[in-house]
């Protein structure tokens, strides 16, 4: 069964979307604010979190950025607030879907379903039937889905392993922002935001040096690679 976490300090919205989605057969847990919002992602692993914006605790955004940080939950983000520059914000800390009060429980329920159609693995990532493979500092076993660094493991979600694993199959290759949606979120996947946020996530797990050259380069205007310098580094080694 699917689950669906709401996120929402209004009792009344939160009962009234909770018996829509119950309805439709999804499982619903709810949580009041922020902090809660996010231990309950973290203990229940839900399929979809719809979260509103301002949250007691810490808003929404803040949310958002800390679910990121374990879970591709899909996020539906809600808010009383129309402007765009939230609209953008969000979709930038990795919403996937932006809904403004008030709003329609079906159309809250149709979006949903819509999210849920998107495939949450890379479609055309590499099979699991692939030997570990040692990249640079990096090993990377598909067929576990586990990374090492330097010979420690490194704990990714699903959709940055499938980054990883993507720009890592061809290191030098510069893949824009459209190939790396296709590949790892799927040709329906729309917001090219989602990518940037996913590639600051997979720096920050990586522990990357400031000092030292990237695993992951920006490629300016066009999109990312995986540094040519750290296949280098291994086929010297």
């Amino acid at each position: 069964m699917t689950t669906v976490l709401i996120v929402d300090d209004e009792a009344n919205l939160v009962d009234l979307v909770k018996g829509y989605l119950e309805h439709e057969g999804f499982a619903v847990a709810t949580a009041p604010d922020g902090p809660s919002g996010v231990e309950a992602a973290r203990s229940l692993s839900p399929d979809v979190v719809v979260l509103d914006l301002m949250l007691p605790g810490f808003d929404g955004f803040e949310v958002c950025r800390r679910l990121r940080q374990f879970t591709d939950a899909y996020v539906l983000m809600l808010t009383a607030r129309g402007e765009e520059i939230d609209r953008i914000v969000g979709l930038e800390v990795g919403a996937d879907d932006y809904l403004t009060k008030p709003f329609s429980p079906r159309e809250l329920v149709a979006r949903i379903k819509a999210m849920l159609r998107r495939p949450r693995t890379a479609p055309n990532a590499p099979t699991d039937e692939a030997a570990p493979r040692r990249v640079g500092p990096l090993n990377i076993d598909q067929t576990r889905h586990e990374v090492e660094l330097d010979g420690q493991p490194v704990a990714l979600t699903p959709r940055e392993f499938a980054l990883l694993a993507t720009l890592a199959e061809k290191p030098g290759r510069v893949f824009t922002r459209a190939q790396l949606l296709e590949r790892v979120w799927g040709t329906e996947y729309y917001d090219e935001h989602v990518v940037d946020v996913h590639v600051g996530n997979l720096r920050h797990k990586l522990a990357e040096n400031p000092a030292g050259p990237a695993l992951v380069e920006t490629v300016r205007g066009v999109g990312y690679r995986f540094s040519p310098r750290a296949e280098a580094s291994t086929q010297s080694g």
